[in-house]
């Protein structure tokens, strides 16, 4: 009962969470007033104790010894029938109430944090209030940005664009305002309205100023400071829009309680809690909050965070002194003494990924029990021998309880308080209250009753992956231990029973291997279990993170931790000699991440990522196969296991076969609006499919915009994880529609400003890279490519790649034809004029005929197997025809694809000169034209109607200005 009452509590929530953030509800129900989140959550709690008291009382059975009063036992059954009945009717009703009140509580939260949310972009100019570490640091050597979560009062609509020389203006009038208000009244304070919490963003590509930006690194928690911001909603913001990975950053950021992003404008250099009217304010503010118990609290936080923050500071010294190794090590120690990642890279990041042991870089359960083990034997060792006295009035065992308990309560605190900390903090004191209460509950019902408190505290707490993986991966090793620990009595019982003095050797290397094969098979059992939960919440998962966690567990949990856990109390007392342990450890972890390096470089190891998409079904199948096994031996056959063990591999390869039933173009998310990547999957009789991959640079010459800010590892990275999610692992070709100059040595161009805005050197290092991973047939090229042998060789030096096969570039240009064997696929190049001295025409436009219309998807990273079509017609014809695509696709007739890749409005004055005649005659052929392009197009109104195009599609989902004409 317990199991499923909890089950259904959570399924409820995160089903009604689900629903109310995809169906708009209004803002102004009266359950907003009625209903307060805490009162409810602790009602909640009152019905589960009553539940589970209830549950606990039983009517004992009757125990008869004769014959003689069988009569009278039937009579007391009789009587107590009905008591039972009301018992059952009594737990249903409350079962009841609690789903119910669930349910409730995950609505209203989601109401309130729906009345805070950021609705529209807006610039702004506001008071902003530093809350915790900031996410990342701003360092443009590195191209790093500063992400800091924020809370923002006084907003005022930006109408001008402010220095940070006004922004101080702005500081010095507030202060006066504020001071003047004291000193008229004293009971008048301030009072901020219109309060959100947001996503401070401040990269070094997008900003203006380097120097002015550098300070934000300085900022402290509790700081408080005027800014001038570029705000924008979750769901229209580059982080959940433009996502390439399958990590869910818009649930990611709804889950941290923000209500929107914001790109730092302007920023003042003094802050506002730097003087002594501030501290006054803060005193008067202070004393008029002095019943509320939640600012003790925040206060506490506050300086906690800035300890963190120091401790920060102190491994940032001399940073851009050291060498990025040096770097890297001293923040993964960092990360894994306070759980403060900011420091660490992407291709840290990365390696511990692909190594499979990112999980160890956060703060765990094991952290926080190693330091509240140790800080209790310490305090009970020195009661032993000073003040052994205690223990009469109260017994060793509580006083090492509460000892625990602060130390893990305030070194969560000190960590951030994320899920894995705080889970072991209140395992702690519950399981310590069970046992001084003396309640018949196992620990396994302890561990269901926290996840669901925390889910009433709160709902958004089921949108964070901490959340399941925490949870799912001590139950899994309570449930391994409780198996393991009886066969362990028993092999133990019958290895000494039989002359443990003759064979001890013998002993003692059969128990080694008992160990060894302990630990193999708790690490094979979480892998496997663990394997859906992962690919649902992450896309993929590493295949060598099961052999490599053998050994790096026991590091980490036995050396690294201990020893970094030491250092940091050292650092409290005596900072030399944490200095000495940091030095140590951080000589094991570089030695570490040169040994990761050499493996995961590997041919064998570099190409170990598991993609397969898992959606709720599958899960669900994947827990009704475990489900024999985690029940006890007995309860149910294993072999109950095969049949939903057969259907799910069944869908799994449905699945992977659905992908290719039918010609799909996956517009293919990048991290950079201008940069646009597209898959085709055309299937063929004789394969599985023909799959072309088109890559594209749409910034237009003839307008200023930023440089991309991605790089080609981070762009190859995210279209492998993408193709393999879609099962792709063979290219027919890669097609780059966007000319490059540093392919380019005969490039005599009659606009040289042309040639100085192109990031070209990003494309083909993708292309490089990728060729390195994947078997692709063709390269197709816009533009001259004359460098690309040179270029293609010097990659293989710098990667020590010479094994990578060898691919040649062909141009990209007007004519080029391609066709499949059977006709049913053609692929032609309708623009680029590579013989013309002028880059501005090398831009490569491809045409896609076809006897199937193809449907146009947008990649959804977190859910492959529901991308969304991407329509955006230009007409209500147009849209009948879309209409037709999508839903009846077995017709054959002839369609044509256009994928635009212009930067300049010369390539379509060209084709206008030169292709415009032919076009008209061949699109007779076509009974649906359709046009994917970028909105930043420079194409005609002319030209569209000259192609006969019926629908226009853009990249970045914004309309095209020359097909807005087509609407009249």
């Amino acid at each position: 009962m317990y199991w499923l009452i909890g089950s259904l509590i959570i399924i409820v929530m995160m089903g009604v969470l689900a629903v109310a953030d995809n169906v708009i509800l209004p803002t102004d129900l009266s359950l907003l007033d009625m209903i307060d989140p805490s009162n409810l959550s602790l009602a909640l709690t009152i019905f589960a104790t009553i539940l589970l008291a209830s549950a606990q009382f039983n009517i004992p059975s009757i125990d008869s010894h004769s014959a003689d009063n069988n009569t009278s036992n039937n009579a007391s059954r009789h009587t107590k029938l009905p008591f039972r009945i009301i018992r059952y009717l009594v737990l249903a009703l409350l079962a009841t109430v609690l789903v119910i009140g669930s349910a409730l509580q995950a609505l209203v939260t989601h109401q309130q944090a729906e009345t805070t949310e950021i609705i529209a972009p807006i610039r702004v100019q506001a008071f902003v209030r530093i809350e915790g570490l900031s996410d990342s640091v701003y360092d443009a050597a590195t191209d790093s940005g500063y992400r800091q979560v924020a809370v923002i009062t006084n907003i005022t609509p930006l109408v001008a664009k402010l220095t940070p020389q006004e922004l101080a203006t702005k500081t010095s009038d507030y202060l006066d305002a504020n001071k003047n208000s004291l000193s008229t009244n004293s009971n008048e304070v301030h009072i901020r309205v219109s309060e959100h919490r947001i996503l401070l963003n401040a990269y070094p590509k997008k900003s203006a100023n380097d120097s002015q930006f550098a300070a934000l690194n300085d900022l402290q928690p509790g700081d408080e400071i005027f800014m001038s911001l570029a705000l924008a909603p979750l769901a229209t913001s580059e982080q959940a829009v433009n996502n390439p990975t399958g990590f869910d950053s818009y649930r990611w950021l709804r889950g941290r309680h923000i209500d929107g992003v914001a790109n730092i404008l302007a920023v003042s250099p003094t802050l506002v809690n730097s003087s002594e009217i501030s501290n006054e304010i803060s005193a008067e503010k202070y004393s008029k909050q002095s019943l509320d118990s939640d600012s003790y609290f925040q206060r506490f936080r506050t300086r906690i965070d800035q300890g963190r923050w120091r401790l920060r500071q102190h491994f940032y010294q001399d940073w851009s002194a050291q060498t990025t190794a040096e770097q890297q090590v001293k923040a993964v120690t960092l990360s894994l003494l306070t759980g403060d990642r900011s420091l660490i890279n992407r291709d840290t990041k990365d390696l511990y990924q692909l190594a499979g042991i990112s999980h160890l870089l956060a703060i765990s359960g094991t952290h926080v029990l190693f330091l509240a083990i140790v800080l209790a034997g310490i305090v009970v060792l020195l009661f032993d021998r000073n003040y052994s006295a205690i223990y009469r009035r109260i017994p060793r065992w509580q006083v090492r309880w509460w000892v625990m308990i602060g130390a893990a309560f305030i070194y969560a605190l000190f960590t951030g308080f994320d899920v894995p900390a705080a889970r072991t903090a209140w395992m702690l004191l519950a399981i310590g209250f069970v046992r001084l209460t003396l309640l018949p509950i196992s620990t396994m019902r302890v561990l269901l009753a926290l996840a669901i408190l925390m889910a009433w505290r709160d709902p958004y707490v089921l949108w964070q992956a901490g959340y399941w993986l925490s949870f799912i991966a001590v139950a899994l090793l309570l449930k391994y231990d409780d198996k393991s620990y009886e066969h362990q009595t028993t092999a133990t019982t019958s290895l000494y029973d039989d002359k443990p003095c003759a064979h001890i050797n013998s002993a003692l290397s059969s128990r080694v291997w008992q160990m060894v094969k302990r630990v193999f098979k708790l690490q094979f059992w979480l892998f496997l279990t663990l394997l859906p939960v992962t690919l649902l919440l992450f896309g993929k998962v590493s295949l060598w993170g099961l052999f490599i966690n053998l050994f790096a567990i026991g590091l980490f949990g036995w050396v690294i931790v201990p020893l970094n856990l030491l250092a940091g109390l050292c650092y409290l007392l005596v900072p030399s000699i944490a200095d000495i342990l940091w030095v140590i450890i951080s000589t094991i972890v570089g030695h570490l991440h040169d040994l990761m390096s050499w493996l995961t470089s590997l041919p064998a190891l570099s190409d170990a990522w598991l993609y397969t998409p898992v959606n709720i079904a599958i899960l669900s199948m994947a827990l009704l196969s475990a489900l024999p096994w985690l029940l006890p031996r007995g309860l149910l056959s294993r072999w109950l296991t095969l049949p939903p063990l057969t259907l799910l591999m069944m869908t799994v390869y449905a699945n992977q076969q659905s992908f290719v039933t039918m010609p799909t173009l996956y517009i293919l998310p990048t991290g950079d609006s201008y940069i646009t990547a597209a898959l085709l999957q055309y299937p063929t009789v004789n394969e599985n499919s023909t799959n072309w991959l088109f890559l594209a640079d749409h910034r237009p010459t003839s307008t200023r915009t930023m440089p991309s800010s991605l790089t080609a590892d981070n762009l190859s990275e995210n279209l492998k994880q993408q193709l393999g999610s879609l099962s792709v692992d063979k290219l027919e070709s890669i097609v780059v529609q966007s000319s490059s100059d540093a392919l380019t040595d005969t490039l005599i161009p009659d606009d040289k400003n042309t040639a100085n805005t192109k990031n070209s050197e990003l494309l083909p290092m993708t292309v490089a890279q990728l060729n390195s991973r994947l078997s692709i047939s063709q390269y197709w090229q816009a533009g001259r490519s004359d460098r690309w042998s040179e270029f293609q060789q010097a990659y293989k030096i710098i990667r020590q790649s010479e094994n990578t096969p060898t691919i040649s570039a062909q141009r990209c240009e007007q004519g080029k034809t391609w066709r499949s064997a059977n006709d049913e696929l053609s692929v032609q190049a309708i623009t680029g004029w590579t013989k013309i001295g002028d880059t501005s025409v090398w831009d490569c436009t491809i045409a896609l005929d076809t006897n199937l219309p193809i449907r146009v998807l947008r990649y959804n990273a977190a859910d492959p197997l529901n991308s969304l079509p991407a329509n955006s017609p230009v007409s209500p014809q147009a849209q009948i025809i879309t209409n037709q695509l999508t839903g009846k696709q077995s017709e054959s007739f002839q369609s044509r694809l256009i994928l635009n890749a212009d930067t300049h409005q010369r390539v379509w004055q060209m084709w206008s000169l030169l292709c415009s005649a032919e076009s008209n005659n061949d699109d007779m052929l076509f009974e649906n034209t359709r046009w994917l392009g970028h909105s930043a197009s420079q194409i005609t109104g002319d030209v569209i109607g000259r192609q006969g195009i019926d629908e226009v599609i853009t990249y970045d989902n914004n309309p095209l200005e020359a097909a807005l004409s087509l609407n009249n």
